[in-house]
């Protein structure tokens, strides 16, 4: 399990985080009543994180739970450039998960495009034009061993299973197909820009009545098409350094070692990919020792592990919906 070192968070804190990435929309009273606090201690701390870690709670649609082609992308720019290409993509509307990396050459942008003329549009139109790009390199995302609607911050065992149990909002994505109806665009065009948007605020932006949207979301919800998700500043916690791991193994041994990674400490996403390497990871540590005692240690020793490319990030430029500052 892993340890918060913050000298401006504290256990409180960590477990409202993690409180929030099993359920995003749940009211601050329920929130006390499982954590224990009053409703407005949670209001409190809620501000608090959002000013000093840079939380904000969203929407997503589940590209994997749609079958929607996801994609991983290095883009190698001119050195006094990469800043004002990841910029230019960070507001773009298809970007996720943007660095920059390298020591501010490369960017390592994921890409979330609805259509394939979204896809080819940025990497057969826009890219190749812009005269700083040098190389890109596209990486399809194959199968998720863990990431999206699992959050990084669980992994510090914070919660208890009765705590999680009393928090989930809906029953966890079943059979029933993962759907997003053009109906939908406008409740989701609220909540991927506030995940905790008020129901009365959504049935303004639909039209519908509250109990529809209630109806509606709760669907999107229990299918898996949507998840609510959260974004802070890791640093916050007292883990300021991030790193992208291009990993490949024996063939034989992919869906192995990507088991294993997702239950490392230090892993917040990790996928199978199309490309040069089969493993594509983000991984999260306190400080640079603490990266390599990760590369030499749990991540060096499993088996089928043939080769390791780390590229620490200089500078996180985007996460989830928000372009950071």
């Amino acid at each position: 399990m892993l340890m918060m070192e913050s000298t401006t968070l504290d256990a409180l804190d960590l477990r409202l985080l993690a409180a929030l990435e099993v359920n995003g929309r749940a009211s601050f009273s329920r929130l006390g009543t499982v954590l224990g606090v009053s409703d407005q201690t949670i209001a409190r701390r809620f501000r608090k994180l959002t000013a000093e870690a840079g939380l904000r709670v969203v929407a997503l649609r589940d590209g994997y739970r749609l079958g929607q082609d996801q994609w991983m992308l290095r883009i190698r720019c001119a050195p006094d450039s990469a800043a004002a290409v990841s910029d230019a993509l960070a507001k773009r509307p298809d970007t996720g998960w943007i660095g920059l990396a390298s020591g501010g050459t490369e960017i390592v942008c994921m890409t979330r495009p609805r259509s394939p003329g979204d896809h080819d549009e940025l990497l057969l139109g826009k890219l190749p034009r812009t005269p700083s790009v040098v190389d890109i390199r596209a990486h399809q995302l194959l199968h998720r061993f863990y990431g999206g609607p699992t959050g990084w911050s669980n992994k510090f065992g914070v919660l208890t299973d009765e705590q999680i149990s009393a928090l989930r909002p809906h029953p966890e994505p079943g059979p029933a197909p993962a759907r997003v109806e053009p109906d939908d665009e406008p409740l989701l065009a609220v909540l991927e820009r506030d995940g905790r948007a008020s129901y009365p605020e959504l049935q303004r932006a639909t039209g519908r009545s509250e109990s529809a949207v209630k109806r509606r979301l709760a669907a999107l919800l229990a299918s898996g098409a949507v998840y609510i998700d959260i974004e802070y500043h890791s640093e916050a916690l007292g883990f300021p350094r991030a790193a992208a791991l291009w990993i490949t193994t024996a063939p034989g041994a992919l869906h192995s070692v990507g088991q294993a990674l997702a239950g490392h400490d230090e892993v917040a996403f990790a996928s199978a990919t199309a490309g040069p390497s089969n493993l594509f990871v983000t991984a999260v540590v306190r400080d640079t020792a603490a990266l390599y005692a990760y590369l030499s240690g749990p991540l060096g020793q499993l088996d089928g592990v043939r080769h390791v490319e780390a590229t620490p990030f200089l500078r996180r430029v985007k996460q989830l919906t928000y372009a950071r500052p």
